[in-house]
């Protein structure tokens, strides 16, 4: 979401720490290619100003000038007006005494169906609480339909459809079916249009003085910029929000709306959606994610999601296996599908410090999520011989294999010898012999990966 910023305030931020000691005409120069990396992120021209405006005293202020470090005391700045820009730390959703009303509000197709039920699994899942889903849009007639699907595959009960009724009435049906069921939170989709009108806000503001939402939340599509600001300000001046959800998170967006939003309409952004998976809904943490547009990394996130994901008997029993010395290729294939539980290739290296810097070459090399995937083909098309002893794996057994998953031979003969290495070394961990020599060598100061996978800065 941020690759455009992050490149251009990277580019910026090397210059400023190469020059050694920083005179204020260096500080300014630096500040304006920081407004002009903003500006060509969409961040909005009034969020701007106030931003370098924050930026320029304490920037161009005698301990950063007279400073040893005065490059990365500039960093350290911007990183603290980013984080003071997107709301300083993680707001929480406020579900008080149940049955707890969430209002969903937003435009249609900015994935607001979707993501009320993303945010019914994570209530449920982690927060443990019993959640109703209802839909208020009348005018899409698939949109019942699809919430009710969506909570099919979530696991998240839905209102059942009663035809020829209002949202109001919905919306006061839902209340009282949650009462009745015992439900702790309530998750009301309403209806979206392709553009604000006044039938949509009104609509909205009714159901809103019915039920009185504990949490009104924006649903915002990231990919349309400072449409999306617009938006959120229209909503805001009708029905006060109290948090904003940006969808595509995970796409091409320059990440512009997310650094104005909560300027402009004092609503902090609680949750990024990152993917179209039902689990891919982020808790939105202004002091990472400003850690990520510096390439700095968001190693604390990276094992929150390894926490959640990784399944902790299958772990176990694999780290068993390695300190035996007898890796074989089912527990690759399983530490290849925990990489996928993790965000795939790009989701794990978006979060580790310094790789915005070598980005370019990561993705000439072909190391992306397709790589995980591919490798995963080559094992399941190996028999169940072959994965438990990849030592019987000769030349034509690695064309059949090769044939069979769509690859190269090559690509066959890499992963063989990853699978090696990896035995390899944790025979020396588990025997307790040169370890730090055998992991060294395993992954050949490649930041975690086998030789040859990581190109050289």
């Amino acid at each position: 979401m941020f690759d455009s910023l992050q490149s251009r305030l990277g580019a910026t931020f090397d210059r400023l720490r190469g020059r050694g000691a920083l005179s204020e005409a260096d500080v300014e120069e630096g500040l304006k290619d920081i407004r002009a990396a903003l500006i060509e992120a969409d961040v909005a021209l009034p969020v701007v100003k106030d931003f370098i405006d924050k930026v320029r005293p304490r920037a161009i202020g005698e301990g950063v000038i007279r400073s040893v470090t005065p490059g990365q005391q500039v960093v350290k700045i911007v990183h603290d007006v980013l984080v003071e820009t997107l709301g300083t730390e993680n707001s929480a959703l406020s579900v008080g005494s149940p049955p707890a009303p969430v209002l969903m509000v937003g435009l249609q197709g900015s994935g607001k169906t979707t993501t009320s039920a993303k945010l019914g699994l994570m209530l449920q899942t982690r927060e443990k609480k019993k959640v109703l889903m209802a839909s208020l849009d009348v005018s899409r007639p698939a949109a019942m339909e699809q919430l009710r699907v969506l909570g099919e595959q979530a696991g998240v009960p839905t209102l059942p459809v009663v035809a020829g009724q209002s949202p109001v009435e919905i919306a006061r049906r839902a209340m009282a079916a949650a009462k009745v069921g015992g439900y702790d939170v309530v998750i009301l989709d309403t209806a979206g249009r392709q553009h604000i009108d006044e039938q949509l806000m009104t609509e909205v503001a009714q159901v809103r003085d019915i039920v009185k939402p504990h949490e009104t939340l924006l649903v915002a599509d990231s990919l349309t910029g400072q449409d999306a600001v617009n938006i959120a300000k229209s909503f805001n001046e009708r029905v006060p929000l109290s948090g904003i959800i940006l969808t595509r998170a995970d796409g091409d967006a320059r990440g512009g709306a997310a650094l104005s939003m909560r300027a402009v309409t004092g609503a902090p952004i609680k949750f990024l959606g990152v993917g179209e998976k039902l689990d891919a809904l982020e808790a939105f943490h202004p002091s990472r994610v400003a850690a990520r547009i510096l390439d700095m990394g968001d190693v604390v996130s990276l094992v929150e999601k390894a926490a959640e994901s990784f399944d902790k008997e299958k772990a176990e029993k694999i780290a068993a296996k390695m300190k035996k010395g007898s890796f074989d290729m089912d527990d690759l294939a399983e530490q290849l599908r925990q990489m996928k539980k993790l965000g795939g290739m790009q989701g794990v290296l978006s979060m580790l410090p310094g790789v915005g810097k070598v980005k370019g070459q990561l993705d000439a090399a072909g190391l992306n999520d397709n790589l995980l995937t591919r490798q995963e083909a080559i094992i399941l098309s190996m028999t169940r011989e072959e994965r438990r002893n990849p030592d019987v794996i000769n030349g034509s057994r690695r064309k059949r294999i090769a044939a069979g998953s769509g690859v190269e031979v090559s690509e066959v003969n890499k992963l063989l010898k990853m699978h090696r290495q990896m035995s390899d070394v944790m025979k020396k961990v588990g025997k307790g012999g040169r370890a730090m020599q055998g992991l060294s060598a395993l992954f050949g100061g490649g930041g975690g990966m086998p030789p040859g996978m990581i190109p050289k800065r």
